[in-house]
Order: structure tokens, then C-alpha cells, then sequence
């Protein structure tokens, strides 16, 4: 099995990378790219994004773009993490009049703060599964199951039933997970998550 990620300057990808290998037992080659071929043949893609939605959607944009939504449309499993999550949205009050994929409807908004509470939300954080939970977040713990966040942004779907995990963060309900069909993606870190993360990237790449 070749389990591909997504490669655009951005993201936390040697670490996600190192996370994959280790969970793929020996079993599954890990490669970083942005070739659009490369993405079309992979067996898994992973996207872990870091930084501005802006420059991730950018970045993205073009022959990337096209290429991860033909997989994607013939099946491909898709695990998005953090902006990897965020950019699936249609757009985000971080870069306002920028696209996202558009995959889900939605906005992407900003965590509310005050009264002491630090944002970035930074730290670990129970998660509450939502819409039948999801079975690689059963595989990893389930509800209850701590993960670690960095974020100041998070997805607020149209459509509810897509949240398949939220956080509580203040008075913020945080869409912690998001699924549909072979697409699956978090705003918590898995690769920062020790052994949960790395039972969640087991299940996805197994399943």
C-alpha cells in the first residue's frame, strides 16, 4: 500500500509522515508529494495543513486540486488534519474572499476568546462523538479519548451531521472531526496525539 502526503510547503509532514510509517507497521510506503500524477495513484492521501487558509487554498489550487478531487471522487480514503480539515470548506473568516475546495458547505470561523481563555487553543482536549461517531475514532478510544489541538479557526458545517466529534473549549463546541463517504478529517494533531494518533492512522490505513 502507498499512502501519499500532500506536499505543498506547508504542514507538519515529517512528523505525520514518521506517524504513518510507524503505524503502517512495515506494511505501507509513505512518500511526500504535490505531483499531481503521484496523487492519482496513491492508495491513501493525507493532508496535514499548518499556517493561513489563505495560502493552503492557494497553494492547493490548480492541477493539485484537480487531481485530489478526481481520487477522491473514485474512493480514494482522504484523512485531512487541521487546515487539512479547515480548506475542505468553502471559505474561512481567516482569508475572506479566498475559496476553500468547497467539498462541504460551510464556514470556516474563528474561536471565540476572552475572560482569560487563550486563543490559539492550545493543548489536549476530550473528545464527544456526535452522528455516530466514526469507526477510526472508535478505533482510537472513542469518546473520552484525549487529542491534542493548535488551533484559532474551526469548521462550521451546513450540514450538522458531517461532525462526527466535537471539543468543548470555553464556550466554543469545536468540530473535531468531520466525515463523509472516504473522506475523514480532524482538527486535532494525530501525529501529536501519541497513542490514540497513531491507532487512528492505523485504522485509516487498514481501512
Amino acid at each position: 500500500m502507498h499512502a501519499l502526503v500532500i506536499d505543498v510547503g506547508m504542514g507538519n509532514l515529517r512528523s505525520v509522515a514518521k506517524a504513518l510509517e510507524t503505524a503502517g507497521d512495515g506494511r505501507v510506503t509513505v512518500t511526500r508529494s504535490s505531483d499531481p500524477e503521484a496523487i492519482r495513484r496513491a492508495d491513501r492521501l493525507v493532508f496535514p495543513g499548518q499556517g493561513g487558509f489563505g495560502a493552503c487554498a492557494k497553494a492547493l489550487a490548480g492541477p493539485v486540486a484537480e487531481a485530489l478531487d478526481e481520487a477522491v471522487k473514485r474512493g480514494v480514503p482522504y484523512l485531512g488534519i487541521c487546515l487539512g480539515l479547515q480548506v475542505l470548506f468553502e471559505s474561512s473568516e481567516e482569508a475572506p474572499g479566498v475559496r476553500g475546495f468547497g467539498w462541504f458547505r460551510g464556514q470556516v470561523k474563528r474561536l471565540i476568546g476572552g475572560d482569560g481563555l487563550k486563543i490559539p487553543h492550545m493543548g489536549w482536549n476530550q473528545l464527544e462523538l456526535e452522528h455516530g461517531g466514526d469507526p477510526h475514532l472508535e478505533a482510537a478510544g472513542g469518546a473520552g479519548t484525549w487529542f491534542y489541538f493548535v488551533h484559532s479557526f474551526h469548521a462550521v458545517p451546513d450540514d450538522p451531521t458531517l461532525t462526527r466529534a466535537a471539543a468543548t473549549y470555553g464556550p466554543n463546541r469545536v468540530t473535531a472531526a468531520v466525515r463523509k463517504d472516504n473522506v475523514l478529517a480532524t482538527q486535532f494533531h494525530p501525529e501529536k496525539s501519541q497513542a490514540a494518533g497513531l491507532a487512528l492512522m492505523r485504522s485509516f490505513l487498514r481501512g
